[in-house]
Parts: C-alpha cells; structure tokens; sequence
C-alpha cells in the first residue's frame, strides 16, 4: 500500500509545503501592506496569514467549509482565526463593497473558479485590488503533478498564466503585479531541499517564469466611472447573497 494522500493543511507543514508558505507569506506580506482602503477579505487557506500587515480596519477571512475538528492542529502553527463559512461563488457583500481581495490558491481549490472571479468582480470597488496565489503548471511541480496527481492534495486543475490574465481581462481586470517563485525541485526531503536553495536566486533572474508558484495583482478597472474620495464614516458591508453564514469559529 502506498502512503495516504494528505489533506492540504497537513501538506503545506510538510518541507515543500512550508518553503512554498514562506515565499508567498513573505510576498503577501510585501505587497498588502502599501494598500490601504476600508474593508479586505481572505477567501480559504487559512494557514497563509495574507492580511496580516495590512492596516485596513476591517479585515476577514472566509473558508468553503467549517474546518474539522478531529486532527489537532501543532501549536507552532499561527493561523487566523475564521471569521465566517461562505460559498465563494456568492459572498455575503454588496457589489462595490471591498477595497482588497486575497484568493490563496483558492481558484485551483474551487469547485468553479469562473464563478469565483466573476464573484470576486462584483465585490470589490472600482480600482479595488485582487490578490491571487496558484500553482504554475509549467514548472517542476507542475510537471510531477501531472505524473502524480496527488502531490498537491485537494487541488484541481492548474491555471496557466496566460489563461487566468486572459480570464481577468474579460472581467475588465489589469495586471499591476505578475511574478513567480519557488524555484528549487519538488523534493520533500529538507536536507536536499535546503542544499537546491541556490536555485531560487538563478531561477528568479534566468527562468523566472517556470517558478512552481505565481503571484499575481489585478486592478478592477471600470470604465467611465469618476473615482471621488471615499466617505469612511458612512461605509457599511452588509450580506445580500443567499448563502448561510455559520457562527463566528
């Protein structure tokens, strides 16, 4: 018998699991931090604190499903605290309501990752900020999930590049931020994986684009609208889709 295929939280504590955390809790970091605005939302992945330097006032983090109970997690393991179990396909807000939206690999982990960014449109506020995490198929990863499909449990089908830009400029979606990461090979053995971390300073400047995780920004651009200063004191966010809402976890 070969070894049981991991749940996605017990993978990313793995070797490979956490070098992949690091880079892109490093990134996010980085980048969300510069945004300002009212209201942000982190859709799934709670092991990845996306939002954590962000300074916006009103910052939430959203799952698919109520986490189950029944596998402790580590105590060194720092995660958010869930604030609320939602279909992605249908957020409790209302169109033009949320300034930044993080989806950490939650479009690979989603039953219809149309839906979710055609959702994640209508949410956020013109020039409102998208924030998107995902495997890169045409990398080493990439390439030994396609002969291993279970290397990366719980994830369906790879985005490409092109095809996820080409998805967002449907949605009047432009590109500020594209980059990838996470060079070395897909190895779980620390030691080795420690001893290929040369390959992540080379790949970034030599095939920065076979990186086995993209990171991308998008701006929600709609045209003919005139941006005027935001009213802080009146904004409010209110629940209008029809989805239920469980308790506070």
């Amino acid at each position: 018998m070969g070894e049981p295929i991991l749940s996605i939280e017990r993978w990313l504590r793995t070797p490979l699991g956490a070098y992949l955390k690091a880079w892109e809790q490093d990134q996010c970091d980085a980048i969300v931090s510069d945004l300002f605005g009212y209201h942000a939302l982190q859709l799934g992945l709670p092991e990845l604190q996306t939002l954590q330097s962000n300074r916006m006032p009103h910052r939430w983090l959203a799952v698919a499903h109520e986490p189950q109970n029944s596998e402790p997690i580590p105590e060194a393991d720092n995660h958010n605290v869930i604030d609320f179990v939602t279909d992605y396909t249908a957020l409790p807000f209302f169109e033009n309501s949320l300034d930044l939206l993080v989806l950490p690999h939650t479009l690979e982990l989603s039953t219809d990752p149309h839906a979710t960014l055609r959702e994640a449109q209508r949410v956020l506020v013109p020039e409102g900020k998208l924030l998107i995490c995902s495997f890169n198929p045409i990398s080493l990863w990439g390439g030994k999930r396609w002969r291993q499909p279970d290397f990366i449990p719980e994830v369906g089908e790879l985005i490409g590049n092109k095809r996820l830009k080409d998805w967002l400029k449907l949605l009047n979606f432009e590109i500020e931020i594209s980059q990838f990461g996470c060079h070395r090979p897909a190895i779980q053995n620390e030691n080795w994986l420690n001893r290929f971390a040369w390959m992540d300073k080379l790949g970034k400047s030599s095939w920065s684009l076979f990186g086995a995780v993209h990171l991308l920004v998008a701006v929600k651009k709609v045209h003919g609208v005139r941006m005027m200063s935001p009213n802080w004191q009146a904004a409010k966010v209110k629940g209008v889709a029809p989805v239920s809402i469980a308790r506070k976890l």
